[in-house]
């Protein structure tokens, strides 16, 4: 019964927390279109996205890997001391970005400022492994639920007072730190084992088994945003603020698919490893059947709804882009469809296959960005961002589908 009771705790408050978490990047970017202006807003966007490309470097192979890691000889201290070290280059590598890219030193400020504080969410991580580890996933929840809702109230309060985003975004980083320190930590310590010694070795050995799962993410993430990035070499600030409120409710369709996916994981492991591959299809067209439908019906009131209701919420007229928000949810829906074959082939190992396909994606990614941005401007970067997912929608629907009927008719003839 108190193991019952413990998981449930655990999946409402990491729900609460990991929800409001995702979501405070859409009520930053309201407030400051809002309160700091377009070209502000533009800043915001391009610093925000490159913050949550480089925060993969931060967590690297991710909390899954450190909760499910099997090799005893690898301890908490080793997790902490390469978070450490990940955190650190995460901040180096902004700057460098930064420079070369060349921004002035206000743009500059901003992306730093973001990058600190998605490195302060990615150290934080290594604690949440630690208590996830030892079934505390509650108080995950509680942490990210009140770093998400004081760092909102602090950064609107703020905003509205100083009308500055640099200082704005410094006090999300306080109360980050704050909470870190306070709760955290205090949560935490009674499950590390202060006389563990970190070793250089494990520390290595974290970097090296992780490198695959890190490399997909990271491309993942530079996929999604390579239209954001053409778009800041040829095109003003305002346009990319324009992209990112058309492109922000996308991310709905992919919190929805995350959602559905996890619960269905270990349905998919179990019938790849009967090798039942009728059953694992059935899975798999039901996911895509609601994510198919919940795209549909998205589609639908972004065109008719759509402009209307993001116009109200960031203050600005957007009614002649509603067909470029039509494009953005049919995109997103391709995509996500795409993220479902991707976690089959995860569940089955099948991961240095991903990073090839992610490699060759990204490449198709920086070229058809640049070019279609250069000619066509924000309906370039439009049709660019569709073209994108729906070429990484066709790359995982033939490949999975190839690769299941290989394996299972191969195993057919051994047998």
């Amino acid at each position: 019964m108190d193991d019952t009771k413990q998981f449930k705790k655990n999946f409402l408050w990491n729900i609460l927390g990991t929800g409001f978490n995702a979501f405070n990047s859409l009520f930053f970017m309201i407030t400051v279109t809002r309160l700091n202006g377009l070209n502000h807003a533009g800043i915001f966007t391009i610093a925000y996205s490159t913050a949550c490309i480089i925060y993969v470097i931060g967590i690297y192979a991710g909390r899954i890997y450190q909760v499910t890691e099997l090799d005893k000889k690898i301890v908490n201290k080793d997790y902490i001391v390469n978070r450490l070290i990940t955190v650190v280059l995460m901040n180096i590598l902004v700057v460098i970005f930064a420079l070369i890219r060349g921004y002035d030193s206000y743009k500059i400020l901003i992306f730093f400022l973001l990058t600190l504080y998605k490195s302060m969410e990615a150290f934080s991580e290594v604690i949440y492994g630690i208590l996830q580890k030892n079934e505390k996933l509650e108080f995950v929840g509680k942490s990210l639920l009140m770093k998400s809702l004081l760092s909102l109230i602090v950064f609107i309060i703020v905003d509205i007072i100083t009308k500055n985003m640099a200082i704005s975004i410094a006090t999300i980083i306080i109360v980050w730190i704050l909470v870190l320190v306070c709760f955290d930590f205090r949560k935490a310590r009674e499950y590390l084992d202060w006389s563990e010694q970190w070793k250089l070795e494990n520390v290595l050995k974290i970097f090296k088994n992780g490198f695959t799962t890190f490399a997909i993410a990271f491309l993942g993430l530079y996929i999604i945003n390579a239209p954001k990035y053409s778009i800041d070499s040829y095109l003003p600030e305002d346009v990319q603020t324009i992209f990112g409120i058309i492109v922000m409710p996308a991310t709905v369709i992919g919190l929805v698919a995350q959602f559905l996916i996890h619960p269905f994981l270990n349905q998919i492991l179990k019938f790849y490893e009967e090798r039942d591959l009728k059953k694992l299809n059935q899975i798999l067209l039901k996911l895509i059947g609601i994510i198919l439908g919940f795209g549909i019906v998205a589609a639908i009131a972004a065109y008719l709804l759509g402009t209307q209701v993001l116009g109200l919420v960031y203050g600005l007229d957007l009614s002649s882009y509603k067909i470029g928000l039509l494009i953005i949810i049919i995109a997103s829906t391709l995509y996500t469809i795409g993220t479902v074959y991707s976690s089959v082939l995860t569940t089955v190992r099948e991961t240095f296959s991903q990073f090839v396909i992610y490699i060759i994606i990204a490449i198709f990614a920086l070229i058809i960005s640049n070019v279609l941005t250069k000619i066509w401007n924000l309906n370039g970067a439009i049709f660019a961002y569709l073209a994108i997912m729906a070429f990484q929608f066709l790359s995982y629907t033939i490949y999975t589908n190839v690769k299941l009927k290989g394996i299972f008719k191969r195993e057919k003839v051994n047998e």
